[in-house]
């Protein structure tokens, strides 16, 4: 009978027990004189890609910083804690009631007759199972309510820590981008910020249950036998330092995993992101085999982190079953020399039963919180890490822009190829209200002038300066407010065609549909706008995909219309375009060019004949600068360039 009481009570307990602003960026110091010519600023960024040393915190601090993310869902999770001690606590009574029941039975008057003691013990157990179904049902709702705030507190830590990071990957700089994969950037959104938010939040709510339920459980063994509960609990501590020994494996197999995956998502999100020129190549079967070979390797580092988890699941099951057994079998000798009764041996070993799972649930928790250690380790690497160019901060004039634009001795090469250099020593003055074609061969830096202006990289040397200001020392945001750009390939996002012209306004409200329908006319774009069947509104597919190169190209000049910026950056702007689309938007471009300053990156002759002044780069150096007709006068590099492209027409 006590044999069948135990397994059932095993049974029992087994189910029932597993069920800021930018306040943290860089900060610049400038100081003006009256004419604003000089500047002196402390920056905390050093290196040559111009991003900050991420600190190196140790385990203490990323434990800190990972419980720091529930302070915002504290009183969730205060709450949580609250209901999760009164659940445990009804959860632990049981083995102390069921053992008075036993005791209750053993213990029957023996004088009275059978009916008087049936009678009696169907009473007392009427009671005692009324009073138990009123604590279970306490400790049902207690459950419940641990449970929806646990998992509604995660849920918010998750969004605030996927803001975080979000946030601080849009604030880097362009340089960022260009050494690291947007496969691995969405790999860490996703993936590890819910790991380190069930860390958070389940993961320790699980913990201190477990903690709870085993130091309940120690507690009430001393209570009934100290002595039995020292013969029982003799091995608990080389389980916790063997706990402690496999955590740190299981943290560094987490992370191996981890960065396999996003190795993995990396070709996923390239190569789907890329899938016309897969298909158009016929490399469908060689993508798939090299995804595969990604995945094989997290396959590896999952069975790592697999067998090492097993040896650390195991030792502590095995822990907690060697307890209960140890408890059996000197608990026994105990109530054969009547030092302690059944009732108590049952509950004594219900307890046991109790901490062994209650071990084993810490041994979880560790394990799942060094997962989200190593986790939050990269995330802390993306939150903590400085752009080179802050996003704002520094002067704004109060006078505008007028498009004065003098490149200063310029050196530049990309940080993610630093020994190619593509500026060197570059000079050139473009006054206001004039407009500038840079021609030269690729890689002579055409692009790179625009790249620079905008400030989406720093050079290595020298000083571009506007209206007499150093842009280093002007308001990064303001500075692009006034700079209007149409790429050579530009860039359409997943929304309407009225939402993508809208983009580069600052205030959208401001703007009427029939400011958007004059930008649009002026581009050229109107008509084909106007045929679609839900015009302004049609969605124009992931990067533009459902326009053509040319309806694009229209659309994004719309977009630098409507902006109405004082300086122009058109790189390549009518490439895309049909003779007849280009002159007509050749027509709407020399409208908005005048009283601008213009730079504009082409090779067609077509678009270079009427600018005031045209720049010859060749190796990083501006060799030749002048008019058309001054240029090709000169037997040099500008002629050359021409002299091919006509024989091209021919």
């Amino acid at each position: 009978m006590l044999l069948g009481c135990l397994l059932h009570v095993r049974s029992t307990v087994f189910h029932n027990c597993t069920t800021s602003t930018y306040s943290g960026s860089r900060r610049v110091l400038v100081f003006f004189n009256k004419n604003y010519g000089q500047s002196l600023r402390s920056k905390t960024t050093t290196g040559s890609a111009g991003s900050v040393p991420v600190p190196k915190t140790g385990k203490k601090s990323d434990f800190l910083r990972l419980l720091s993310l529930a302070r915002p869902e504290a009183y969730r999770i205060a709450g949580a804690m609250g209901l999760l001690v009164i659940s445990s606590g009804v959860t632990m009574s049981v083995p102390f009631a069921f053992g008075k029941v036993i005791d209750i039975i053993y213990s029957m008057d023996q004088v009275k007759t059978m009916a008087e003691q049936k009678a009696e013990i169907r009473e007392r157990l009427n009671f005692v199972c009324m009073v138990l179904a009123g604590v279970f049902a306490v400790g049902a709702g207690c459950n419940f309510g641990r449970v929806y705030l646990t998992r509604v507190a995660g849920q918010n830590i998750t969004a605030n820590l996927r803001n975080k990071v979000y946030s601080s990957i849009v604030q880097q700089e362009v340089a960022f981008f260009d050494k690291t994969k947007t496969g691995e950037l969405i790999n860490r959104l996703s993936a590890d910020s819910q790991l380190v938010s069930q860390t958070v939040t389940q993961q320790v709510s699980d913990g201190l249950r477990s903690s709870f339920m085993t130091l309940a459980g120690v507690g009430m063994m001393f209570y009934m036998s100290p002595q039995l509960a020292f013969v029982g609990l003799g091995i608990v501590p080389p389980v916790a330092l063997w706990a402690v020994y496999m955590g740190k494996k299981v943290k560094s197999a987490s992370k191996n995993v981890q960065d396999s995956l996003a190795s993995a998502t990396e070709i996923a999100e390239e190569k789907i992101s890329n899938i016309r020129t897969v298909r158009i190549f016929a490399k469908e079967r060689e993508e798939i085999n090299a995804y595969k070979q990604r995945m094989d390797k997290v396959i590896q580092a999952s069975v790592k982190e697999a067998l090492i988890q097993a040896k650390f699941f195991g030792m502590t099951g095995l822990s907690g079953n060697v307890i209960i057994l140890t408890v059996l079998y000197y608990g026994g000798s105990l109530v054969t020399d009547d030092l302690i009764t059944v009732g108590n041996l049952t509950s004594f070993i219900m307890y046991s039963a109790y901490v062994g799972i209650g071990l084993s649930g810490i041994s979880t928790f560790h394990a799942e919180m060094m997962k989200g250690l190593g986790a939050s380790s990269r995330l802390w690497e993306l939150v903590d890490k400085q752009p080179s160019v802050p996003l704002e901060g520094g002067l704004i004039p109060s006078k505008g822009c007028k498009g004065d634009i003098r490149f200063s001795n310029l050196h530049f090469s990309f940080p993610s190829r630093p020994n190619s250099k593509i500026l060197n020593a570059l000079e050139l003055h473009i006054p206001a209200n004039t407009i500038v074609a840079v021609v030269g061969p690729s890689g002579s830096g055409k692009s790179t002038l625009a790249s620079l202006l905008l400030r989406l990289y720093e050079p290595q040397e020298g000083h571009i300066f506007l209206d007499d200001k150093n842009i280093q020392d002007l308001d990064p945001s303001w500075l692009r407010r006034y700079i209007g750009t149409v790429s050579q390939e530009p860039i359409l996002f997943n929304t309407s065609i009225k939402e993508n012209i809208l983009y580069g306004v600052e205030d959208a409200s401001t703007v009427s549909d029939l400011d958007v329908e004059a930008a649009a006319r002026e581009a050229n774009a109107h008509d084909f706008i106007s045929n679609f069947t839900e015009g302004y509104e049609t969605m124009v597919g992931e990067r533009g995909i459902m326009l053509s190169g040319g309806q694009k190209q229209r659309i994004a000049i719309a977009r630098a219309i409507l902006k109405n910026p004082s300086i122009l950056l058109l790189d390549e702007a009518t490439s895309a375009l049909d003779a007849i689309s280009e002159q007509e938007v050749k027509i709407a471009l020399d409208k908005i060019m005048k009283g601008r300053s213009v730079i504009t990156i082409a090779h067609r002759l077509s678009t270079i004949k009427n600018a005031n002044l045209i720049a010859v780069l060749d190796r990083g150096q501006v060799a030749e600068l002048g008019s058309f007709e001054e240029l090709m006068k000169n037997n040099g590099t500008f002629r050359s360039l021409v002299e091919q492209q006509m024989k091209g027409f021919k």
